[in-house]
């Protein structure tokens, strides 16, 4: 049977920001920390060895597919740093044509720094995507 990789653990946020190589992306992170802290009210949690996620939802598509996710996160990681939201949500194309420098793949969207970007349009990014999810994903 299929084992979710991304897990909740009980890793320490702060450890993992710490050992961050690259100083301006460590400062980065913080910056984000403080941004998906503020505006989702969710205490950060690691999910697996390198995402930070905030809130959680339980998902179970059509095919029977089910688990855990954090509600928004992200992770600096060497390349670029990822960032989190809801997929499917037309709202977050319409948010993403304003919000400075980016790439998009499949689920994540990808910055250089936050620098970059719109940080309002960040927050407002984090907020579509948790109403977003909780409307799809209702806790029973």
């Amino acid at each position: 049977m299929y084992q979710l990789k991304t897990k909740e653990t009980d890793s320490n946020v702060m450890e993992f920001i710490e050992q961050v190589e690259n100083l301006k992306k460590r400062e980065d992170a913080y910056r984000l920390l403080d941004l998906f802290t503020e505006t989702t009210g969710f205490e950060a949690k690691m999910w697996g060895p390198s995402i930070i996620g905030f809130g959680r939802y339980h998902y179970k598509y059509d095919s029977g597919h089910e688990g855990d996710a954090p509600l928004v996160g992200f992770s600096p990681r060497k390349a670029k740093i990822s960032l989190y939201f809801a997929t499917g949500d037309i709202e977050r194309e319409h948010l993403l044509a304003r919000f400075g420098k980016h790439t998009t793949g499949k689920a994540c969207v990808y910055i250089n720094k936050v620098a970059d970007i719109d940080e309002e349009i960040l927050k407002e990014l984090i907020k579509q995507s948790v109403t977003f999810l909780q409307e799809k994903y209702p806790e029973k």
